[in-house]
């Protein structure tokens, strides 16, 4: 079984049973403050693997499922047997490092809280378009851009939503788990930058 389906397997089970338990939902999400001074770093990677409701499950796992397939596919080709190793670190420690921003921000406000996998998938996503940046990728099955388009407007959106912090979603966390994404990628295979850049040019 390929590793994006136990992660998506694992995540499911993890929200559900989470979802049965208030008490268990509240000690897995990222809570900054308890995080930082109750010391409770495990919330910087449980928070990934619980959601706030099903339609926001549904978009993490499908997310996951399109592009985690295919990010485990190109790493197994280009890293053969370290392949799923570093598919699946890419992903774990992009949903902490994604959520250490958030954590910093907020560690002096008790009553803010995030959860979602957005900062894992955001990595993978990002990942995707270094690679194949002329493919065209649709938000929601309706509108669809080229990769490196889309990836440039999300950058873009996740700043602007993130300054303007309006709504309950963590554009922090999307926003540094992209740029994790490059950031891994390129450090483990730096010419994919100059191949990324011959193909949109």
């Amino acid at each position: 079984m390929e590793a994006t389906f136990v992660i998506m397997i694992v995540i499911g089970l993890v929200t559900y049973f989470a979802w049965q338990r208030p008490d268990l939902h509240r000690r897995l999400m990222l809570n900054p403050y308890d995080t930082v001074q109750h010391k409770q770093y495990y919330r910087l990677i449980t928070s990934g693997f619980v959601h706030n409701n099903s339609m926001h499950l549904f978009l993490n796992l499908l997310t996951l499922y399109f592009f985690g397939l295919a990010i485990e596919q190109i790493f197994e080709a280009y890293f053969d047997e370290m392949g799923l190793v570093l598919y699946v670190m890419l992903f774990l420690t992009a949903i902490v490092i994604a959520n250490i921003p958030t954590t910093l921000k907020y560690r002096n406000d008790p009553n803010y809280n995030s959860l979602g996998a957005s900062g894992g998938v955001s990595a993978l996503v990002l990942t995707f378009i270094l690679f194949d940046p002329l493919r065209d990728l649709c938000l929601y099955f309706a509108f669809c851009l080229p990769g490196y388009a889309l990836g440039g407007l999300f950058i873009a959106y996740s700043i602007f939503m993130s300054r303007r912090n309006k709504d309950n979603v963590n554009h922090d966390a999307h926003l540094y788990g992209a740029l994790y994404g490059l950031v891994f990628t390129l450090i483990l295979r730096p010419n994919t930058f100059a191949s990324f850049i011959e193909a949109i040019f």
